[in-house]
């Protein structure tokens, strides 16, 4: 038996038990085998890739989010292979997902590596990013995007320079190349924030998207590889306000947010980073909820991460974790996951990075 075979074993032997299909293994791996060796690769069912793909989220040890992994929608695109085909299945999962603002998780799977040969690769990280340029007066836009808008520009593509272009979908084919599509603007949810209680928070222009959908991993599954399998939940409120806006090298938007506060910046010790930090959260979190936009409180998320903790001991799992993601980036000290510890063991099914592509 060859390592993919091995693989194979351990996820069928996995899945069909959990989907209460343990008389088919059998069958089922003879039928894979015989692929194996007939092309070097074999093919997962629907029903396969879905639940594959959900076990994936659950082992996903950065993510706070995995109470809800068996509600993941999961979209077979393989037999896409044309790149306007693969673009047009992108904005059918962002259309799907944003689901008129009540955020529904999703992935969409494409071509895995045949015979460890890639089929198809997506360039951006995530399906939706703000465009990042380099000026002689400064950067405008998400710093953290300069080298992937760089590309984008030799490409061909150009941008408005504000600081929310939408950059367009990259996607690369074995058999056709690279090609780059701008995504319509139909497709596209975007949040204007504000703040319930300081107005002038909105003259500063910020605004976010509803749907944070990772495009740049691995989805691995019983040893097959889908390099382009995009994915998306929905936004836990510190991702944007205490890291998009509020990082140094990336909005950097905490001092704006302190002056339009009156806080006293002249030392540390006024903690007026930490007062700007949780008002320009509160921000986000009341822009998303009045636009009903899907998004969790950190607290909120700790709570439901507890849930998961306890569902998953009742079902004979063990919790896999890595501390340093799981803790959110504000007040970690008040969830009881900052008190707590976690194996950062690695499962399959899973998700794992990739080589940039650029």
């Amino acid at each position: 038996m060859n390592s993919l075979e091995e693989e194979a074993v351990l996820f069928i032997s996995k899945c069909y038990k959990e989907l209460g299909k343990g008389e088919c293994i059998e069958k089922r791996m003879k039928e894979i085998t015989q692929q194996i060796t007939s092309f070097g690769y074999y093919e997962h069912t629907y029903e396969e890739i879905s639940h594959g793909a959900k076990m994936a989220w659950r082992n996903s040890n950065k993510c706070i989010g995995r109470l809800f992994w068996d509600t993941l929608h999961v979209i077979d695109a393989r037999t896409n292979s044309k790149p306007s085909d693969i673009a047009n299945s992108l904005f059918y999962h962002l259309e799907s997902a944003t689901n008129n603002g009540r955020i529904k998780p999703t992935l969409t799977v494409f071509q895995p590596k045949k015979s460890g040969e890639e089929q198809i690769r997506i360039w951006n990280h995530q399906l939706i990013r703000y465009a990042g340029y380099e000026t002689s007066e400064g950067i405008i836009g998400d710093p953290l995007s300069i080298p992937f808008t760089k590309e984008c520009e030799k490409l061909g593509w150009r941008g408005n320079r504000t600081n929310f272009d939408i950059l367009p979908l990259v996607i690369e084919t074995k058999e056709y190349g690279i090609h780059w599509f701008t995504i319509p603007e139909k497709y596209i949810l975007e949040v204007d924030i504000e703040h319930p209680d300081y107005p002038s928070v909105k003259d500063l222009g910020l605004k976010w998207y509803a749907v944070p959908a990772i495009a740049d991993m691995k989805l691995e599954i019983g040893g097959i590889e889908y390099t382009a399998a995009p994915f998306n939940g929905w936004y836990m409120g510190t991702e944007i306000g205490a890291r998009n806006f509020a990082d140094k090298d990336r909005y950097n938007m905490l001092p704006k947010i302190a002056s339009l506060l009156n806080l006293d910046t002249s030392k540390n010790s006024n903690l007026w980073k930490d007062r700007a930090l949780v008002e320009l959260n509160r921000a986000v979190l009341y822009s998303y909820q009045k636009s009903g936009v899907s998004i969790v409180d950190h607290h909120t998320a700790s709570e439901q991460f507890r849930k998961f903790e306890k569902n998953e001991k009742s079902s004979g799992r063990k919790v896999t974790g890595k501390w340093n993601w799981l803790i959110p980036p504000v007040s970690p000290a008040t969830t009881h996951i900052f008190h707590e510890h976690y194996n950062d063991e690695w499962e399959t099914p899973n998700f794992t990075y990739q080589m940039s592509p650029f």
